[in-house]
């Protein structure tokens, strides 16, 4: 089973707010499908944007195999920037 890491879309549609989850799912579920683990929160509505994730969690995703979406590359690389 291949393991994407991706974004997952939660929030409330009704009022344009959305937030989103950083989760661990199968590359052939959708979207909005049932994940296996979650991994932190993406909240691009505050400013800054807000990144909260679990980096002991995603490190062992990656070392089972599992693929970072180019979304989630990119909200790495600004964590990253962020903390130096």
């Amino acid at each position: 089973m291949e393991v994407t890491i991706r974004l997952q879309k939660a929030g409330k549609p009704a009022q344009k707010h959305f937030n989103y989850r950083i989760v661990a799912i199968p590359k052939n579920k959708s979207r909005d499908s049932k994940y296996l683990e979650l991994l932190g929160y993406y909240d691009p509505s505050k400013k800054p944007a807000s990144i909260e994730l679990n980096q002991e969690k995603l490190d062992s995703w990656i070392k089972k195999g599992a693929r970072l979406s180019d979304t989630v590359k990119s909200l790495m690389l600004k964590l990253k920037r962020a903390a130096k």
